[in-house]
């Protein structure tokens, strides 16, 4: 089965070694890597091209574009029909190729969805993970892949219409799960097709990433994903919105009647309570739970502001 690695990258030198190693080192050998780069302005293409010199197989185009067009540009150049995408900043597991690509045996799966193991070790880290991804134990039937862990046929891909090619998004595997569920293609869900995939180094960054996501969901307008229902990504923003909205309006209520004011406490705490509760569930550990109600309180923010946003900028 020959295969093809597309990857996407932009300004990614303290990243994109570290991937190169990974997939240069997999037990099934891609029988090229095509990157494309956006406009790097650091060493990132500098490096790729000793990694040329080094090791056959590896195609480098140099495209001033968005993400998503840069992915396409990728699949559209690969040589073979079997396409895996990874990203810069992730860490392929060594069977990571051989498990994406293994269901594509039965001709009935038209996408592989891998999965991505979320880095970091002390306790901020640990928590941003339940805020940015899907842990373990909430992998499903309905799991939807993200290109950090995703392969492909290329006629599916074709049948899709690719990537979206919005000027800039963070959310573009979003618009294309919701058009493969919509055409009824067939996914596998491999949970041992594993990418490392490092948390934010920053609470801004976090605050960033998340904001971006919930700008991007609500600028593709997809308000139900068939494969979701009431967890889709628009739907659950809202949810925040009315449930800040209704907050306010119960503490605005509490000036009038103070008695009222006991009650709200209650709801306030029990929600920092749901918030620890969340992450020590995952992780049974109490310092990165210490962090949840933190952590939840800015998710919810970043939330609504990139809603707001992807509102206004329609």
């Amino acid at each position: 089965m020959n295969t093809s690695i597309c990857i996407t990258v932009f300004n990614e030198e303290k990243s994109i070694g570290a991937l190169l190693d990974s997939l240069l080192a997999q037990t099934k050998k891609a029988d090229e890597i095509v990157i494309v780069d956006g406009g790097s302005t650091d060493k990132t293409v500098e490096i790729i091209n000793h990694y040329q010199k080094r090791f056959g197989g590896i195609k480098l185009l140099k495209e001033k574009c968005s993400r998503s067009k840069g992915r396409n540009l990728g699949v559209e150049v690969a040589g073979n029909n079997i396409i895996a995408i990874t990203d810069a900043g992730c860490i392929a597991h060594k069977d990571w190729l051989e498990n994406i690509t293994e269901p594509f045996s039965q001709d009935r799966v038209d996408i592989s969805a891998g999965f991505y193991h979320m880095t970091g070790s002390d306790p901020v880290s640990k928590a941003m993970s339940v805020f940015l991804g899907v842990t373990p134990r909430h992998f499903d039937i309905n799991f939807l892949p993200s290109t950090r862990s995703m392969a492909f046929r290329k006629s599916a891909w074709e049948e899709v219409g690719g990537f979206p090619e919005s000027r800039e998004n963070s959310a573009e595997d979003t618009d294309f799960n919701y058009k493969v569920v919509k055409l009824g293609l067939k996914y596998a869900r491999v949970k041992s097709a594993i990418v490392e995939w490092g948390m934010p180094d920053t609470i801004s960054d976090f605050c960033r990433k998340i904001y971006s996501y919930a700008k991007w969901d609500i600028c593709y307008g997809i308000w139900w994903n068939p494969a979701q229902g009431l967890a889709s990504h628009n739907i659950k923003a809202l949810f925040v919105i009315v449930r800040y909205l209704m907050a306010v309006a119960f503490l605005i209520c509490c000036f009038s009647h103070p008695p009222l004011f006991a009650y709200w406490l209650i709801c306030l705490f029990a929600y920092l309570i749901f918030s620890f509760r969340k992450i020590f569930v995952e992780f049974g550990d109490w310092h990165s739970a210490l962090w949840g109600p933190f952590l939840q309180i800015t998710c919810d923010l970043a939330v609504m502001r990139g809603f707001i946003s992807g509102i206004i900028s329609g």
